[in-house]
């Protein structure tokens, strides 16, 4: 049995190229988006999925304003709240970012951007595999360090690395252990040093110091809210309580005021991608992206199986007789029914067979549009392919297989099946089902692209064209005071303003794209404001060419503008309800400061976020402001540019840092990756929408073939009674057109909602513009007519004999 609808399945193959061709390409496309987002979805999920105590590990999350929340907090926290609830058993404070610093063994050095300052107990946290030394006893002390296998290899070969001494930042230091990476956890470093032991020590009263990442391991996961009652009550006793005495008001009044500080706790098995946060050291997950990408994908499978059942129900009058007849003989409606789905079968196997090789070779380029390295492991998504493959089988399969084991005997035996309206009824619902998809992508990539238009052509406030961002290493240490700080900052400002084509330098504690490197409250008649902190030297904002609103810029010739001064932007302005701000005083983390100058708002962070409140500072004004400088900004002639940046390259490395690569950016492109992001979002909707267009046309193309076949004898004989051809055209392509507009009116809202949802992420975006419609709809009925009018057009050139001479 099974070998004779192998040969009736390969005999109407053979009768059908083109729609089997179409079938199984629309197929493996379809099923091959499906791979790519599971891959991706997939690896995502699996961040610290590994970690046996991924959901009783927490991270302390502080709020810090109304939408701003720091995984970094106070290193008092720990402490405190172990002798306050038996709840927690251990805590582990890390740093939320590496360190990039230079490794050293005799005379061999490596560099390393991965480099981890944790406590002792890190390993408890996050346990990966040792190779050599005992994970529990790793870190002792702050003269151990362990180094991960790969870093291990490169500092020492095939030596045994334990108890081996390397060189940390002039620090003699023992290796303990060597370990093996977990690549999805949200923790990866190339090694991990204790100096957090130290920190924490030094840090352990400053209760609104903000400068830790705080992991606890609880006993039990449903304990979170009584453990966030104990916090919040140490809050209010070390900080609510002692704050609002230092202004002399009571507790409630300050509540009142300034709100009260308020925390929360993620499970280590959400952080990856549900945390209100940045995230930690490996960054934060795109969840929307990857429910977009999820979505996208299923929405364009769903396209594929529609092409599918279309094209199946519309050759299946071909095969109406072959039905008819094997009824007659005694063939039942199941037995009819299996051999179809049994020709599906075939079909879809061969299609995802074809759609992993299309994962395959493409994987290269996906990786590298999601600065991933996924790999194909067929073990982890097999039981998901088996899914698709049941997924995709009973919905392309079942449908048409019931459709065609329902014909009437006595109707397709006497030729009269083509008066039968329901395969017509399922056959256009589908069609104009694939219009509404259609329509859904050519408007959302419109639109998508208007929006990213939009934040490339938006003045962010500055000028970045032509100016370097030179990444500073300002590494303090022993006997290294703030003063030699600034004093060596000098002498490499003065020193690259001698280099030939550089016009403008000033440092500056910030990188455009990323924000400011810290957070305090200042108040003024008040009112709170939490202002981002940025350190600036003189000329910075008019090299940046940011716009004075009140005021005037620091300037070298007011000595004030070095003790106790500060700029405020916009935003900061309207929060303070003051008119005229200059010569304002506020209180600045208990320092008067008196506002002298309000710049005009300039985006710092993300440009799809709303612009913070900010305040400026020479560095001189606080002394440990000059410990954040990282960057130092260079206004280079465009004329001299190569050969600029390679005197300045050539100073640096004799000059300034030679143990380490120079390395610089453009402000401009710099700060156009802060939202790669989104470009990913529109280049991945215009590349499905290419997709999608093309899938539409493969089944467009096949139906209209189909359709236009089927009515050959009436095309010959309007031929005959003298229909013109401009005639036949609108005749044969009007039920399209129509379709066209039916689904095009189906997709309206639905498209204006979810992209209108998409556009919320968005502080400064565009609204949905009507044209974008206008254009959507255009740009279908083209593609729907180039289609169907090039293959009516063929039709009405054929020998009217050919279908006329039997009549």
């Amino acid at each position: 049995m099974l070998k004779n609808w192998l040969h009736i399945f390969l005999f109407h193959v053979k009768n059908n190229k083109l729609f089997t061709i179409l079938n199984i390409l629309g197929l493996s496309i379809g099923i091959a988006g499906l791979i790519f987002a599971i891959l991706y979805w997939n690896d995502e999920k699996s961040y610290d999925d590994w970690n046996p105590n991924k959901d009783t590990i927490f991270l302390l999350v502080n709020q810090v304003d109304e939408n701003i929340f720091w995984t970094s907090g106070s290193a008092a926290v720990g402490s405190n709240l172990i002798k306050k609830t038996d709840e927690v058993i251990s805590y582990c404070y890390l740093d939320g970012d590496y360190v990039n610093d230079i490794i050293r063994f005799k005379s061999k050095k490596v560099q390393s951007d991965k480099i981890l300052f944790a406590q002792k107990n890190f390993f408890e946290f996050f346990p990966f595999e040792f190779v050599s030394g005992n994970k529990n006893t790793a870190l002792p002390d702050e003269n151990s360090i362990c180094l991960s296998v790969e870093l291990a290899m490169q500092l020492f070969g095939n030596e045994s690395a334990l108890n081996k001494e390397v060189t940390f930042r002039d620090k003699k230091m023992r290796v303990r252990g060597v370990y093996k990476i977990n690549n999805n956890a949200s923790y990866q470093p190339s090694c991990v040093v204790n100096f957090m032991d130290t920190r924490i020590k030094e840090h352990i009263d400053q209760w609104g110091n903000y400068q830790f990442v705080l992991l606890m391991k609880v006993k039990n996961s449903n304990s979170k809210n009584q453990i966030l009652k104990k916090i919040e009550e140490l809050y209010y006793d070390n900080m609510t309580v002692r704050f609002a005495k230092q202004r002399g008001i009571s507790t409630d009044e300050f509540i009142e005021k300034y709100g009260a500080t308020k925390v929360s706790l993620e499970p280590l098995s959400e952080v990856r991608l549900h945390t209100k946060t940045n995230g930690l050291a490996e960054g934060k997950g795109n969840y929307q992206f990857l429910i977009i990408m999820m979505g996208l994908s299923i929405l364009i499978l769903c396209l594929s199986i529609f092409n599918y059942i279309n094209m199946a129900t519309a050759t299946a009058m071909k095969r109406a007789k072959e039905v008819g007849v094997r009824k007659v003989l005694g063939a039942s409606k199941k037995n009819i029914v299996i051999q179809f789905i049994f020709e599906t079968i075939i079909i879809v196997s061969f299609s995802m067979l074809l759609s992993l090789v299309i994962v395959e070779l493409t994987l290269p380029f996906y990786n590298s549009f999601l600065d991933k390295n996924i790999n194909i492991q067929f073990q982890q998504i097999f039981i998901q392919l088996v899914i698709v493959f049941i997924g995709i089988l009973f919905t392309a399969g079942v449908s048409p297989s019931l459709y065609v084991a329902n014909f009437e005997v006595l109707k397709v035996l006497k030729g009269n099946f083509n008066r039968s309206k329901a395969g017509v009824w399922l056959r256009n619902g589908m069609l104009i089902l694939q219009f509404a998809i259609a329509t859904f992508f050519i408007v959302g990539s419109y639109i998508v692209y208007q929006q990213i238009d939009y934040m490339n052509t938006k003045d962010l406030g500055f000028k970045g064209d032509q100016i370097l961002n030179i990444s500073y290493r300002n590494i303090g240490g022993d006997g290294i005071t703030n003063k030699i700080r600034f004093d060596k900052y000098i002498t490499i400002k003065n020193e690259l303003l001698k280099i030939k084509g550089v016009k403008k330098v000033a440092g500056g504690a910030f990188k455009f794209g990323s924000g400011a490197p810290t957070t305090i409250d200042y108040t003024y008649k008040d009112i709170s404001i939490s202002g981002n902190n940025i350190p600036v030297d003189f000329g910075m904002l008019e090299m940046m060419q940011i716009k004075m609103v009140q005021g005037r810029y620091f300037d070298s010739k007011y000595a004030q503008d070095t003790i106790n001064t500060m700029l405020i932007n916009e935003t900061a302005l309207k929060m303070l309800n003051e008119p005229n701000p200059i010569g304002k005083k506020v209180d600045w983390d208990g320092k008067e400061t008196i506002i002298v100058g309000v710049v005009k708002d300039f985006n710092l962070g993300n440009p799809s976020e709303e612009i913070p409140p900010m305040s400026f500072f020479h560095f001189k004004t606080i002394p440990w402001f000059i410990a954040t400088l990282n960057n130092i900004y260079v206004d280079v002639e465009a004329e001299t540019m190569e050969q600029t940046l390679t005197d300045i390259e050539h100073f640096w490395q004799m000059k300034v840092d030679s143990n380490y690569p120079f390395s610089y950016d453009f402000v401009d492109k710099e700060y156009k990756r802060s939202y790669r992001s989104f470009v990913k979002q529109k280049n991945l909707f215009t590349a499905l929408n290419v997709i999608v267009i093309l899938i539409a046309l493969f089944g467009l193309f096949a139906l209209a073939t189909y359709s236009i076949q089927s009515r050959m004898k009436e095309i010959a004989i309007r031929k005959t009674l003298g229909a013109e051809t401009n005639t036949l055209l609108k005749t044969l392509s009007k039920q399209y057109v129509v379709f066209c507009v039916i689904g095009f009116l189906i997709a309206l809202f639905p498209t204006y909602y979810l992209l209108n949802l998409w556009l919320e992420d968005f502080a400064y975006r565009i609204e949905i513009p009507l044209t974008s419609f206008i254009v959507g709809f255009v740009s279908l009925l083209a593609l729907t007519l180039l289609v169907v009018l090039s293959r009516a057009f063929v039709a009405t050139k054929v020998d009217v004999l050919k279908y006329l001479k039997y009549e």
